[in-house]
């Protein structure tokens, strides 16, 4: 019975369920009414069983025809899976996607995936913008200059976002500074507080924070680079409140602890909204469901739009 079932049949099975009768499922269909009749004609004679109970208010679906809606909608998302994965392997053929990311994801995350993207589809052509800030990376996307960005900012109407990972904030300490394991907010006021500069969205976040709890911030040095402060940790400058992957590759000697109330920022992956997208776009997002992460990193392998 199953192969003489036609796709048409369970197509008019769908519409007239959705639209409950056959005349609308027709236009949905784009064919005529009888033609929508004598699919579910043909399709109950071929499974012996009633599907819709028709009447002056329509059709509805019988019990049994409900059971086998559920499978009949089961299989057409299977051959949409199919379908999409075909036109994926052809278009993926040549093609070409360009990538907005900032500094510590380009270098501890990014390279994994573009090696992972390279194995799978070698003929596709992967361009890196970097960028300083989100607002870059957001500026781009909206003009048309890359087709996916890696962002922190929390995600608008105007972009289509999925959670890619949690970055936890850190404190470094100099090697040769004597605190405990657990920090107080006292041990804080006994260094000199070295921060980002105070237009980037870390400094926005760790003041934030720290206004939220009600704890003083005073930075004594604001530094671009994130390596920068690092290496002045290191000479013993001063301590600083760092994401544990912007401050990767950690010196050896240098004493990392938690904040008391623990504070993360959330990478997201971004693309336009409402956009037309290229096959290799949506390829690079599939990789992210099973690419690999530093697994010092708590990271999310749901990739669910964030509106």
């Amino acid at each position: 019975m199953r192969e003489q079932i036609k796709l048409s049949q369970l197509r008019s099975l769908i519409a007239v369920a959705e639209a409950g009768n056959f005349s609308e499922a027709g236009l949905r269909l784009g064919i005529s009414q009888s033609a929508v009749s004598h699919a579910i004609a043909s399709l109950e004679a071929e499974m012996g069983v009633v599907l819709f109970s028709r009447g002056r208010h329509g059709a509805h679906l019988t019990p049994v025809g409900e059971r086998i809606l559920h499978h009949a909608q089961n299989m057409m998302t299977s051959l949409e899976q199919m379908e999409r994965e075909a036109n994926l392997t052809r278009g993926l053929r040549g093609g070409d996607l360009r990538i907005g990311v900032f500094r510590s994801v380009a270098t501890h995350v990014l390279p994994e995936l573009l090696a992972q993207f390279r194995t799978r589809y070698p003929d596709v052509n992967v361009s890196i913008q970097e960028f300083r800030g989100d607002d870059s990376t957001e500026d781009a996307l909206v003009k048309g200059s890359v087709d996916l960005g890696f962002i922190c900012l929390p995600p608008t109407d105007e972009f289509e976002c999925w959670e890619l990972l949690r970055d936890e904030y850190i404190v470094l300490f100099p090697p040769t500074a004597n605190v405990p394991e657990a920090l107080d907010w006292e041990d804080f006021s006994r260094f000199p507080l070295i921060l980002p500069t105070v237009d980037d969205y870390c400094f926005l976040l760790i003041h934030q924070h720290f206004e939220q709890l009600h704890q003083p911030l005073q930075a004594a040095y604001n530094i671009k680079e994130d390596s920068t402060i690092v290496s002045m940790v290191m000479r013993g400058l001063g301590i600083t409140v760092m994401a544990r992957l912007a401050a990767e590759p950690l010196p050896p000697d240098i004493q990392v602890r938690s904040l008391p109330v623990p504070l993360e920022r959330v990478v997201r992956v971004a693309v336009l909204a409402e956009a037309l997208h290229s096959p290799a776009l949506y390829a690079f997002l599939d990789l992210l469901k099973t690419a690999t992460y530093p697994t010092s990193l708590t990271h999310a392998m749901q990739l669910a739009p964030q509106k």
